[in-house]
């Protein structure tokens, strides 16, 4: 009993003596030999500074007024990592062993600077670090080096710093950031909490053997951020240099809540478009920022899109998509989401329109759908090419199937000086009635045939583009009719009094300017008759004043009859009256001119019976009554000198 007695004592004798050998070692000395070992491990110079002091509770380490880990020899923006206070715990008994094991580093309002280049040097690889470190003094025998490990990190209150290259600087204040890393070759569990715009952004991340990671090597990683409105999760595999592959997925109950939490705000997606959203897709992202998407499938909140797409995130992103989509309803993008984009009662939309969006990418995406619902306009199967090249859209119609016909063509928003709009399309056997019902709420006009246009438009709202158009266009249209007039009752009586004229053909010309159209040679064909019109159509206004004279071929001794027809006033309402001096004038000029001149005839012969003229040859009876009046005052002028 007595030896186990002295042989507890002894051990508690050698307890003592290595704990007040540990808290003999001054708090400098530990300091210097963690700044030297940290300087291994990263191969950056890692400076202690300021008032050091020992902590004995909850760890064993020092406390420091400053820390600074050194940036790479190619940054030029001062240090990576630097602090005004900084705790860092050791392990004791691997301290006596000569050995540093440091248990955790903790600090407070640091900034934290990460830089990363195009091509593939990023400043958080630290290509000169050997990984191990031990204490070393003049008495300690060569022996293999101990790794180093960090078995905790926290960082509170950061300011961190991301510089890419050919991107936008991008800062954020109040990051907090942990690490547990409790086995060296083991997990490490990472969380951080970031507040671009105010909002908490979580994000908690597990990397297998992180110090294969930390040195390079790509390792299985399981990643998920939430914050306000949505999520994203990533599983997959990575490297430190920035190289991702795996399976994302991103669900948002509120998009623009979801990206406003990340600093992205102001952003308000139309209906249908985005407002919530369920995407997955297999992702790689290379270190110079170009990622991949493959197998694609975005529910937008009704309409869902499939699909590939290649983005090179090097500024402004380049996009090369190749999109499918069942049935696209994209009414949302109509008048902000609310209204129809078409004519309103009161006239054009003088909304400004936002084109802001146009700045956001370049490149090329593809997009087939069964079938696309614009608000105004309802398309069938189409084929398209949307390009984008700096706030320069082209959508190309390469086969849109629509209002019975088909279309082609190509439309053009440009928003590099002030918003701009134009293109160049033709519909082939295309139902006329549909369509201008759709675009600007006319219904009179039925008919199927060819149609093309070229036009450009200058504005920041719908009315001012409207009122600014110009280019040209042509119409051929077979069997087809106009409501509101019957022309066959017209000619008959002169009256109008609304039905239906059916026609047989029509054509023509168009010429745009300032907003007005303007047409000289319009020609319907009908079956017991021909027209022809005329005037003008103020799409600006949403106004008329058109002129459509038909004309019956087999009336009038052969010689037919016209009957023009002014259409005037609003397009919803249009006043419709017959001309009836130009019917008289374009029918009946001979008969009325040789009326007025038997009518004459008959008085100048009254006038020469009553007055007993006699007319000399070729003297009209005007001057024969002068010449007699003038006869009369002589004679009696001369009375006065009788």
């Amino acid at each position: 009993m007595k030896w186990i007695i002295r042989g507890l004592g002894v051990l508690a004798l050698i307890a003592v003596i290595a704990v007040v050998g540990v808290l003999m070692l001054p708090a400098e000395r530990i300091a210097r030999i963690a700044s030297d070992q940290l300087t291994r491990l990263t191969g950056r110079s890692v400076t202690i500074s300021g008032d050091v002091s020992m902590t004995f509770w909850p760890v064993l380490g020092v406390s420091a007024g400053g820390l600074e880990v050194g940036n790479a020899d190619w940054a030029k923006e001062g240090a990576m990592f630097s602090t005004a206070q900084a705790a860092i715990g050791v392990d004791a008994s691997a301290l006596l062993r000569g050995e540093i094991r440091i248990t955790n580093v903790e600090a407070t309002s640091p900034t934290i600077r990460l830089q990363s280049r195009k091509d593939g040097r990023a400043n958080w690889v630290f290509t000169d670090a050997d990984g191990t470190a031990q204490i070393e003094t003049e008495n300690t025998p060569s022996k293999p080096a101990t790794p180093l490990t960090i078995e905790r990190l926290v960082i509170r209150d950061a300011a961190l710093i991301y510089d890419a290259e050919g991107a936008d600087l991008v800062s954020y204040a109040g990051v907090d950031l942990t690490l547990d890393w409790p086995e060296k070759d083991g997990a490490a569990q990472i969380g951080a909490a970031l507040r671009p715009a105010g909002q908490v952004v979580k994000l908690d991340a597990t990397i297998d053997q992180f110090a294969g990671f930390l040195d390079g090597q790509v390792q299985p990683v399981d990643l998920a951020l939430n914050a306000a409105g949505g999520g994203l999760t990533l599983k997959g595999r990575a490297s430190l240099a920035g190289a991702v592959a795996g399976a994302l997925a991103l669900e948002t109950s509120d998009t623009s809540a979801f990206l406003g939490a990340l600093g992205a705000g102001g952003v308000e997606l139309p209906k249908g478009l985005g407002q919530s959203m369920q995407t997955r897709a297999d992702i790689t992202l290379t270190p110079d920022r170009r990622l991949a998407l493959r197998n694609l499938v975005a529910d937008l909140g009704g309409n869902t899109l499939r699909g590939a797409a290649d983005i090179e995130l090097d500024g402004t992103p380049q996009i090369n998509a190749q999109l499918q989509a069942g049935a696209l309803n994209l009414a949302g993008l109509a008048s902000g989401g609310g209204e129809s984009g078409g004519a309103a009662a009161d006239g054009w939309s003088r909304t400004p329109i936002d084109a802001a969006g146009l700045a956001a990418f370049n490149g090329a995406i593809a997009l087939n759908a069964d079938s696309i619902d614009l608000g105004t306009l309802k398309l069938g199967k189409t084929r398209s090419l949307l390009s984008n090249d700096r706030s320069r859209m082209v959508f190309e119609l390469r086969e849109v199937q629509a209002y019975s016909g088909l279309f082609t063509g190509e439309f053009v928003m440009n928003n590099r000086s002030g918003l701009s709009v134009g293109g160049k399309l033709r519909a082939d056997d295309v139902q006329i009635r549909d369509l201008l019902n759709d675009l600007a709420g006319l219904t009179r006009f039925t008919g199927l045939g060819d149609a093309e246009v070229s036009f450009l438009g200058v504005g920041q709202t719908l009315d001012a583009i409207m009122r600014s158009l110009s280019g040209k266009g042509a119409i051929n249209l077979g069997r087809g009719s106009i409501e509101g007039i019957d022309l066959d009752d017209l000619l008959g009586s002169f009256d109008v009094k609304g039905g239906t004229t059916v026609f047989d053909a029509l054509t023509g010309t168009y010429v745009i300017d300032k907003g007005v159209v303007n047409n000289t040679d319009l020609k319907m064909l009908l079956p017991n008759f021909e027209a022809t019109g005329a005037g003008l159509v103020n799409l600006g206004a949403q106004t008329l004043d058109y002129t459509v004279t038909p004309k019956a071929l087999r009336v009038n001794k052969d010689r037919g009859l016209a009957v023009p027809v002014r259409i005037s006033g609003p397009w919803s309402d249009p006043k419709i009256s017959a001309d009836v001096k130009a019917v008289i004038d374009l029918n009946f000029r001979e008969e009325v001119d040789r009326a007025e001149e038997k009518a004459k005839q008959k008085i100048e012969q009254k006038l020469e019976e009553e007055l007993g003229l006699t007319r000399q040859d070729g003297q009209s009876v005007e001057d024969a009554v002068k010449d007699r009046l003038e006869d009369k005052l002589k004679k009696e002028l001369f009375k006065i000198f009788d």
